[in-house]
């Protein structure tokens, strides 16, 4: 999260979640139509955020207002899976992907997207802007390519056959232009550099099910975290012999969501379909490497 409030989404209702002394507050819940699969805060607003969803829309919410969404973008004909607003301030852009197979840029200060992205062959599970280069985001597909696409070329310019299976979540190093990393069904986490992307520059094994979410933490630029369909999170440091860091184990069903918190160097917050959220310091964070 982006404020130091949380967002969650899950069946249709956007919760807003306010950490206290003795644990999580809800602050604010917003209804929607159709289930909600992914959420994304404003750079510019830490009241304002994105949400996307099962009916091919987008809609626009305002934390500090209790009625909502101030806007609904409804463009996509299928679901939409993934949105995430770009890291460059000045910039208004969001890029959502659909199971349409189709990625569609935004600025949500305009009433329809600015540009369609063709190119993938099946479901887009994940987009993601880079943290380093302007209007240059990845995707991730079921067609099991990882893609590099610059918004000034309205094209793609990279494009990675990463797994032999799909690709469910992909996201880029905080510390490197070139570094992104791609989690799938085939059970693995591939790093790729861009400058050399015939093999994956390290390969991480460990998860029994399907690769749901994967994230680059932050504050330690060799340390990512994975979550899956086998119920787990797990830890990696991809630059050391034995990467994997810690399994954590707390969840009862599939762990669907993840993400490191931009305010603490310790802190995760992850969920899971049995409908529980954790916020959590794991051993591996909180000892010095």
């Amino acid at each position: 999260s982006g404020s130091r409030s949380s967002s969650v989404v899950c069946c249709g209702t956007l919760l807003i979640l306010d950490p206290d002394e003795s644990g999580l507050r809800l602050f604010r819940s917003f209804d929607w139509n159709d289930g909600l699969f992914d959420v994304t805060w404003s750079e510019n607003n830490e009241h304002v955020l994105i949400t996307c969803s099962g009916d091919g829309s987008l809609q626009l919410w305002d934390t500090a207002k209790a009625a909502g969404p101030l806007q609904v973008l409804k463009e996509h004909t299928q679901e939409v899976y993934s949105v995430d607003w770009s890291q460059t301030r000045g910039e208004q852009l969001v890029v959502s992907g659909s199971w349409d197979q189709t990625v569609k840029l935004w600025d949500p200060t305009v009433g329809k997207s600015l540009c369609t992205f063709r190119g993938h062959e099946s479901i887009i599970y994940s987009t993601i802007w880079s943290p380093h280069i302007p209007g240059c985001f990845a995707s991730a597909s079921g067609d099991q390519t990882l893609r590099i696409w610059d918004v000034k070329a309205a094209g793609v310019r990279i494009v990675i056959p990463a797994h032999q299976a799909e690709i469910l979540s992909c996201d880029w190093c905080k510390y490197s232009e070139n570094l992104l990393v791609t989690g799938a069904v085939d059970c693995s986490l591939r790093g790729w550099d861009l400058r050399n992307v015939r093999q994956p520059v390290f390969e991480l094994l460990g998860h029994t099910y399907a690769i749901r979410r994967v994230k680059f933490s932050p504050f330690h630029a060799s340390v990512l975290a994975s979550c899956s369909y086998d119920f787990t999170v797990r830890f990696w440091n991809f630059s050391k012999p034995d990467f994997l860091l810690e399994t954590v184990e707390h969840h009862t069903e599939f762990t669907c969501g993840l993400d490191f918190s931009l305010q603490s160097p310790t802190q995760v917050a992850d969920c899971s379909w049995d409908e529980t959220i954790k916020i959590y310091d794991p051993a591996c964070l909180t000892i010095p490497a």
